[in-house]
Parts: C-alpha cells; structure tokens; sequence
C-alpha cells in the first residue's frame, strides 16, 4: 500500500463525516423546522423502532438456535419459532407502522386558509422561478405578483400553499427541513402545504435527475417574522432602482443592448424576458445560478462569460466574446440591483 493510500480508518472517518455534514439544521429531515416535517421525522423514528424490533427478533432467533441450542429442536418449539419470529412479529409491526402512518396522512394534506400566502414554483432545468400570487380570488397579472429565482421567503408560523409544475422534465422540489418532497410534473398541477415554525435559512433540492445540471440545482429558504416578511416582500414588488454610478449606466446599456432583456426581466427598464430568471432585485439574493455561486460581482462576470464552465448546458449563453470591461460594468450593474 502506498504512502497516499487510504487506510480503513481513513475510509471510515471520510464516511462518519460526509454523515455528519448531510445532517446539518440547514438541510436534514432530522432537524425539522415546520410541521409537516416534524410530522415526517416523527414517522421516521417510529418506523425506525418498527424496523429495529423486527431485526431484533430474526437475529434473537437465529442466535438462540444456532449458538444458544444450536442441537436439533422439537417440533413444537421449531413451529413456534417460525411463527413467532416469521409471521406474527412482522404482521403486528408492519400492521402497526401502518395504521400509524395512515393516521399521518391528513396532517400532511391539511388545506391552507383561503386568503394566506400562495407561491407558484415552477421547476426548470436548472433553476426555480418563483412568483408570489395575490391573496384569495384576486386575478393574477403582472402588477400584483412578485416573481423572482432561486430564493423563498416565508413568514414563520403561517401555513402557505405552493403550487408546483413544470414546463420541461420531472423535477422534484424538496425542502428537508420544512415539508417532504412533492414531483413537478409537465402538463400537471401538483400542491404542497407547509408552515414554518422556526426562523432561519434552509436549504431546497431538485430530489428527481432531471438532466446534466440536476446537482446544481438548489433553492434558499429563508423564514422570516412577519413584519420583516412583509419588508422584504414590499421592496421586491418595487421596480428596480435606476443606475447610480457611470460604470453601473454603462452596464445597464450594454444589459441592454447585448440583448439580455429577451430573455431576462427588469421592472422598470425595457427588459421585459419572460425565459430567463426576472433580475428586478437579483443582487439582494442570497446566491447566484441556483444556489452554486455566492452574490458578488466575480462571481456575475464568470456567470456571464463562462455559464456553461459553471452549470453546463444551461439556456443561457456565455458572452465571453464581451470585451472584460463591458462585462465588468454589467457584472455592477446586476449587483446593484438591490
């Protein structure tokens, strides 16, 4: 063996850590902070007890007959044996997981209020578009919903009603830590009700292989008291501050006129893309591309210039062909926009 191979201990300290990291408060079933994941993780340990007593008595049976009295039995204890061990254990656990599991259900389909919070998220390959939908029977237009990507923000202790789909392939949308996960079908409409009971940042996953850049695929959550909710939720369904520097104006022509308004929208410019993520607030997010890049002005120029280096065959196209100082100014402009 090498001096830079890995030993067992090695292998078993690399395995007892990637455990751990998968566990973090921010992204683990483990550690609820809604209900219906609470409801979920309680269901876990229950079955997990299930599982164990069922173990239990298979390997009970096998050491009593093979080390304990491992001489021929009679036939009256071997009948007892297999039926208590084999059959009758097994049913009644099972039985029992069962009814519990049933008794879970509703809990977990349990309605929203008819005039609280609704958020339509659509599962695109690879990114989240997220609009928040007006209160009640109100039509949606343009000018009463707020739309943004890959970041959710929700009031703590409200119940809120998603409604999920999706234009292209399955996608799956899970947030651990809140609720389980609900498929984004195309050509259907799928619903998941949540309520947060804890404040914090938690991390979103696309749960279904939906292509090449399935595993770059995340969404932020972050809950929120609700006056700091409703703040934030204000500022978003504002336009978008005009450019104050020379070098941010110059990013807002070049934006322009390199044709990222086809694709991209900015309340109160002429960029008005429906296929692209809307960019009104994009540098108030918490991260960029899907949650693989932090919000800062080097990681919007190698957006840019390198998109498929970053998340390959992403739609958009790279524009590395820009000279650096035009993607420079439209790197600031983007990050500006608060």
């Amino acid at each position: 063996m090498g001096p830079n191979s890995a030993g067992p201990a090695t292998i078993a300290a690399g395995a007892v850590a990637m455990a751990l990291a998968g566990c973090s408060d921010a992204t683990s079933t483990l550690a609820p902070a809604g209900l219906e994941a609470d409801t979920i993780a309680r269901l876990f340990r229950v079955m997990a007890t299930g599982a164990v007593v069922v173990w239990a008595t298979v390997v009970g049976i096998a050491l009593y007959a093979g080390l304990f009295r491992p001489q021929p039995h009679g036939r009256r204890t071997t009948r007892w044996l297999i039926l208590g061990g084999g059959v009758i254990t097994p049913t009644l656990v099972l039985g029992a997981l069962l009814l519990y599991g049933l008794v879970l259900m509703p809990q977990l389909r349990q309605p929203a209020p008819h005039d609280g919070l609704r958020i339509a998220v659509s599962g695109e390959q690879w990114w989240w578009r997220v609009r928040y939908l007006p209160a009640g029977a109100e039509p949606i237009t343009l000018a009463n919903e707020v739309t943004l990507a890959n970041e959710i923000r929700l009031p703590v202790g409200e119940r809120v009603e998603f409604i999920l789909d999706s234009p292209d392939v399955i996608h799956s949308f899970w947030i651990p830590s809140l609720a389980g996960k609900v498929d984004m079908i195309p050509g259907r409409t799928t619903t998941l009700v949540l309520e947060p009971t804890r404040t914090g940042t938690f991390g979103g996953v696309c749960a279904e292989y939906c292509g090449t850049s399935h595993a770059l695929m995340r969404v932020v959550v972050v809950v929120m008291e609700r006056e700091a909710f409703d703040a934030w939720l204000q500022r978003q369904a504002a336009p978008a501050n005009p450019p104050e520097s020379a070098i941010a104006r110059a990013g807002q022509r070049a934006f322009l006129g390199n044709g990222c308004g086809a694709c991209h929208a900015i309340r109160g410019t002429p960029a008005a893309g429906v296929v692209g993520p809307d960019l009104t607030h994009v540098g108030s997010r918490a991260s960029l591309a899907a949650g693989i890049l932090p919000n800062d002005v080097a990681a919007f120029r190698r957006w840019i210039g390198h998109t498929h280096a970053v998340k390959p065959e992403a739609l958009m196209p790279p524009f590395g062909m820009l000279p650096d100082a035009e993607i420079e100014a439209i790197a600031l402009y983007l990050d500006g926009l608060q």
